[in-house]
C-alpha cells in the first residue's frame, strides 16, 4: 500500500498547493533525480573515486550490425540501449546504440528498427500476486518508466528466468532495466532484464 492511495500526481500536487507546500510547484524530474546535473558519467566517476577504485577501463569498439568495425569508444558507461545522440561516428542515416557488450566492450550500433524486439529475459523475479509462475500467463508489461504497458505472454524460463512474448515488437528492451508484469491494475511480479 502506499500512503497516496488512489491519488493521481495532479491531485497531490493540489493537496500540497492547498498546504503550501513549496513542492506542489517542483517540475518533474526527468532524469536521475539523485544525481546532480543529471551528468551520471562525473557521479560514476565520483563514487568510485570515493569508494577508492579507479575507473574501469572499457574502451573498445563501435561495431555496425553487420559486424563492420566503425570507431573506438571511451567506455560502455557512455551508452545505453536506444541511444542516438553522442556515439562519435558520423552516418548518412541516424545510428542507435542496439547492443553492449560488457564482455568484449562491444558497443553495437545499427538502426532505429532494429531496436524491436518481441520477447524479453527477466531474471532475479519477485512475485507479488502469484507464488510462482507455472505456467503461461497474459500480461501487460512495462520496460521502462514511461513505456507504456504492452500485451505479452509470460512463461517460465530457465531457472529463475521468466519469459515474456509481446504481442507487438517493442523499441529498446534494455538489459539491466527492470521489467513489471500487470494483470489488470495489479502487479503480478518483476525482475531484471538480461
Amino acid at each position: 500500500m502506499f500512503p497516496l492511495g488512489r491519488l493521481t500526481k495532479p491531485e497531490v500536487r493540489e493537496v500540497a498547493r492547498q498546504r503550501g507546500l513549496k513542492l506542489a510547484e517542483k517540475p518533474d524530474s526527468q532524469e536521475i533525480c539523485f544525481i546532480p546535473g543529471g551528468d551520471y558519467k562525473q557521479f560514476l566517476t565520483a563514487y568510485l573515486e570515493e569508494q577508492g577504485e579507479p575507473m574501469p577501463e572499457t574502451a573498445g569498439e563501435l561495431v555496425a550490425s553487420n559486424g563492420e568495425v566503425i570507431g573506438r569508444h571511451e567506455g560502455i558507461s557512455n551508452f545505453t540501449v536506444g541511444q542516438r545522440k553522442g556515439l562519435g561516428v558520423s552516418s548518412p542515416s541516424p545510428l542507435y546504440v542496439l547492443q553492449i557488450d560488457p564482455a568484449s566492450h562491444r558497443v553495437t550500433v545499427g538502426a532505429d528498427e532494429e531496436l524491436a524486439t518481441r520477447t524479453l529475459r527477466a531474471t532475479q523475479l519477485n512475485w507479488i500476486s502469484i507464488p510462482e509462475l507455472t505456467g503461461p500467463m497474459r500480461v501487460r508489461a512495462k520496460i521502462r518508466h514511461r513505456h507504456e504497458p504492452a500485451w505479452a505472454t509470460l512463461e517460465p524460463g530457465g531457472p529463475g528466468e521468466a519469459v515474456a512474448t509481446f504481442d507487438e515488437a517493442q523499441r529498446a528492451v534494455t538489459p539491466g532495466q527492470s521489467a513489471v508484469f500487470y494483470d489488470g491494475d495489479e502487479v503480478v511480479g518483476g525482475g531484471w532484464i538480461v
